[in-house]
């Protein structure tokens, strides 16, 4: 063996995760995963309405006077 073994480097060094390190991985997917399963649903639901009983469609603006008793000019 290798006489400083904290020195000695070998062909596979030590990839072993700590329990810690593993939880924290673990949290972060499982927090990820519910944040966009909630983006998913709010993106999906009907959009709400603004006002009891406004389903009326918005009015056009009401044409004057003047515009009414000349004709409309098209170019030809």
């Amino acid at each position: 063996m290798y006489p400083y073994p904290p020195l000695s480097a070998g062909p596979y060094p030590n990839s072993a995760l700590s329990a810690g390190a593993l939880a924290v991985i673990a949290l972060v997917a499982v927090l990820v995963l519910a944040t966009w399963l909630i983006l998913v649903f709010a993106a999906a639901r009907p959009p709400r309405h603004h006002g009891a009983g406004t389903t009326s469609l918005p009015r056009q603006p009401q044409a004057t006077e003047q515009e009414r008793a000349r004709p409309e000019h098209k170019v030809a």
